[in-house]
This record gives C-alpha cells, structure tokens and sequence, in this order.
C-alpha cells in the first residue's frame, strides 16, 4: 500500500531545540530568533523518511501575533515559514509542501473561535498566503464543526488540495473537545469534500478510536498523534505557553510506531506525528512501513 509519512512536531520541535524557556508565540519566536533551527528540523524529518514538509505557519496567524504587537510581521513569517521548508525540500530532492493552518485564537478551545462566516474571513489571508506556495493546505486541531466549517469557507476556492485534522478528547475518540461526536462531522466533509481528513494532536489511544469513525465517511483519511501525557486545565487557561503541558516519557519510537502500524492496518494512508513526537518516531515508522511492504510516497 502506497503511505504518505507526514513529519512530526515541528512547534515542540523547535522550541526544544531552542533551549529557551517557550514563550506565548511558540515556534513563531524561534524562527524569529534562529531561522535555521526551522531549516534543520525539516532536514532531519526528510532524512528519517517524511515525504511531507510542514510549514512552521500553525500558529502565525494575525490575532495570535497582534497579542505582542506582531501582526504586521505575518507575512514575511509566512513566506520565511514557506522558504525553510521549500529549501529543505530541495535538498532531499523530493518531497511535497503542507502549508499548516492552525485554529484561531487558541488550540484545544473552539469556543474562542468566532462563528464560522466571521471565522472564514479571519483565515482567508492566510489561506491566500499558503496557497500558490504548497502542494496542500494542512487544516489542523479543528476541535468543533462550526470551527472546521469557518476553515474549509476559506478553502474553497484554494489551487491545491486541503487536507482536515481533528482534534478528539484525550480520553475519548468518539468525541471532538468541543463535547461534539465526531461522527457528526460528516455531513461537514460531504459538503466541503476535503481531500483527506485526519485526527491530530490527541492522545494516540484516542486517535485509534478516531479512526475507526473517520473512516467510514468515504475519502482517503489518516492519523497523526502528540506525545502529550493530556492537555491541562493550564493550558486552556488564557495566554499559556506550553509549559503547561508534559510529555509522555514512556511513548518511545517503537511503542508510538505500533499506534501509527495500527492505524495503517485500519486503513490509513496518511500518518506521522504531532507535538512531542520528533525524528527518530518518523524513522522507526518509516522503517516499519517499508519493512512491511509497504511504498512511501
């Protein structure tokens, strides 16, 4: 079976790498600060096996950068984001381009999200920015359906393919964070017809659950799980920094590649990693796959 590996963090990743304490604007300081910690990340998902790039844009968005005064700086963020994972591309030689949108406001919290119409014109920017640059726009921890509706308005009449992530509860994959059952969502994907849909940044025991459901609603779909042992009550407090929340010790590269094999086995042809899960998870699961037959594409 041909399997699209996405890479892992790249917000965590960079953040880690960094050696700084994070800040409210995650990733996007770094980048700020030392741009070829972003080069390096994307050449190392590429050199464990990735095919996808994703653009470090998940959360450069005008409402997040205007909280320290940046907004003005978001579209040289953008196309900064854009160049690092073109160029880390090239030299793989191959490789396709995600342009990362994040949701609005904050993750994990949709009801700060405005309503869908409102929210569609918050992201159209973005979306325009993503577009003409990328092989596809990656929509990403959409936690309710009206949230993930205001994000797919915005696409569609984008160039390139879009592809839709979920975010479920950390404790059940049957349900989004917003209470919503995600099976719910499908009329959503049957009015919009996505590309692919995905489940991102839960739990990868919830992520398994997810699948099952995502996987009825008829398009190719895939999974890609963080490392976080939850996501805290700190986190979801207003203008927190990922400090509040903590890795999973215990999920290893060979024990996160058993979820993404699993998911495979489900029927996924898209998988890769979230937050917490770096490098070395992308090439145990890359070195899985081929092991098994498998083509990655």
């Amino acid at each position: 079976m041909e399997i699209t590996l996405l890479d892992g963090s790249i917000g965590q990743e960079l953040v880690k790498r960094s050696g700084k304490p994070p800040t409210t604007l995650w990733s996007t300081s770094v980048m700020m600060e030392t741009p070829e910690l972003v080069d390096q990340v994307h050449d190392l998902y590429f050199e464990a096996g990735a095919t996808v790039a994703t653009t470090n844009t998940y959360c450069v968005l005008e409402e997040r950068l205007a909280r320290s005064g940046l907004e003005e700086h978001r579209h040289t963020l953008w196309q900064k984001a854009i160049q690092s994972a073109d160029g880390a591309r090239r030299r793989n030689k191959s490789g396709r381009i995600a342009g990362a949108i994040g949701p609005l406001f904050a993750s994990y919290q949709p009801d700060r999200c405005p309503p869908a119409l409102e929210a569609a014109e918050m992201y159209q920017e973005i979306v325009n920015a993503l577009d003409p640059e990328c092989d596809v726009l990656l929509i990403e921890t959409m936690s309710s359906i009206d949230q993930a509706r205001g994000a797919l308005i915005a696409t569609e009449n984008t160039i390139q393919p879009v592809w839709i992530a979920f975010s479920v509860n950390d404790y059940d994959g049957t349900l989004l964070r917003s209470g919503e059952k995600l099976k719910d969502v499908q009329p959503l994907i049957d009015k919009y017809n996505p590309a692919a849909v995905l489940v991102n940044c839960s739990r990868p025991e919830s992520v398994t659950d997810a699948v099952d459901i995502i996987r009825e609603f008829g398009l190719p779909f895939g999974a890609y799980a963080n490392g976080f042992t939850e996501i805290t009550k700190e986190f979801l407090s207003p203008n927190p920094t990922v400090a509040a929340l903590s890795e999973r010790i215990e999920l290893t590269p060979d024990v996160y590649a058993d979820f993404a094999l699993t998911w495979v086995e489900q029927g996924a042809t898209i998988v890769g990693g979230c937050c917490e899960v770096g490098p070395d998870h992308i090439r145990e699961i890359y070195q899985r796959l081929i092991k098994q037959g498998h083509r990655v594409v």
